[in-house]
């Protein structure tokens, strides 16, 4: 990676973020699922989804300038970086980070509830946006002006727990011609529905959409840092 200095290592102590964590880790998700990955997790989020599986970060974190976060995730010599939370938005200096970030050289994805207004972040950023379902008890914290501002390298990340929220999903979908506007993937929550249900549903449905499991928790379950 091209690790030269750039204005943006130059910043003034109040341009920083508080992170709960920066580690080195398979990706589970999305696009870029099975690569080497280092995830920089920002402190700190609005939603209060029922399943939510990193309640450890609503709180504490520590101070980092983007420059320390840049040098930090240097130390893994790692192609992908994806920004996550938390809802990293939350935090008005995400968009310069991920900046900082593409700036660097990396591929660079961001991992975001879907509820925050995400025009500011730069276009080399693959957005992963969440659609929250009903059985997130958020669903009315979705921001439908997010969805004309999605590129086609962007994804849509539907989490199911049960048929109704498969139902709702697929509505959803055709609603918004999702699955004509980028990619859309359909994930079903650990521990409320069993993987192979959701695939066969989508089988028997024929959708056009990437049926993915969080592989991380197969390999490490819930454990932080992975």
């Amino acid at each position: 990676m091209n690790q030269q200095p750039t204005a943006r290592d130059n910043l003034a102590p109040d341009e920083r973020l508080r992170i709960t964590e920066i580690f080195h880790s398979i990706q589970g998700e999305s696009r870029p699922s099975g690569f080497p990955t280092v995830f920089v997790r920002l402190t700190g989020c609005p939603l209060r989804c029922v399943y939510c599986d990193t309640e450890y970060a609503f709180q504490g974190g520590t101070w980092h300038t983007i420059k320390t976060i840049i040098h930090e995730v240097a130390q893994y010599n790692a192609r992908y970086v994806c920004v996550t939370g938390g809802e990293p938005l939350a935090q008005a200096n995400c968009a310069p980070l991920l900046t900082a970030l593409c700036d660097q050289g990396y591929e660079v994805s961001l991992e975001t509830s879907g509820a925050l207004d995400i025009t500011s972040i730069d276009k080399r950023v693959t957005v992963v946006m969440d659609i929250k379902t009903p059985a997130s008890g958020e669903n009315g914290q979705n921001r439908l002006d997010n969805i004309p501002h999605l590129k086609n390298s962007d994804q849509v990340k539907f989490v199911i727990a049960d048929r109704a929220d498969y139902e709702w999903s697929k509505q959803f979908c055709r609603a918004h011609k999702l699955i004509h506007l980028c990619s859309v993937l359909f994930s079903p929550i650990q521990g409320y529905l069993e993987p192979r249900e959701l695939a066969e549903w989508i089988l028997e449905d024929q959708l056009r959409v990437r049926f993915q499991v969080q592989l991380h928790k197969y390999l490490w379950g819930n454990e932080p840092g992975h």
